[in-house]
């Protein structure tokens, strides 16, 4: 994605900005969008869970915290918002956070 630098060039960004570019584009503007289930079995499309499981049981910590990372790594802003419950996420942060990029992390 090009953008603007002193009004007058165009700038691409490099390399190492490519991802926290993606992830910035898809983020949520606030945590109350994220209204997806708290409990019961979720199934991710392929576009999702395209190496594995796709069904995860969200009363169930390892699966769950599998499709919080798969949702918040390869997901869309409408998957993120479909999939993830806010407080789930804010209660699984502490561990989730070390199983996701730094890019993904500090976005």
């Amino acid at each position: 994605m090009a953008g603007r630098n002193n009004g007058d060039t165009v700038r691409t960004p490099s390399v190492l900005e490519v991802p926290r570019d993606r992830f910035t584009r898809r983020r949520p503007v606030t945590l109350e969008e994220l209204a997806g289930p708290a409990h019961g079995t979720v199934g991710l499309s392929l576009h999702l869970a395209w190496s594995g499981l796709t069904r995860f049981d969200l009363d169930q910590p390892r699966p769950r915290m599998s499709c919080y990372r798969i949702v918040l790594t390869e997901g869309q802003r409408d998957n993120l918002i479909h999939y993830l419950n806010r407080d789930l996420l804010t209660s699984m942060w502490p561990v989730l956070r070390t199983l996701v990029s730094r890019d993904l992390r500090e976005v």
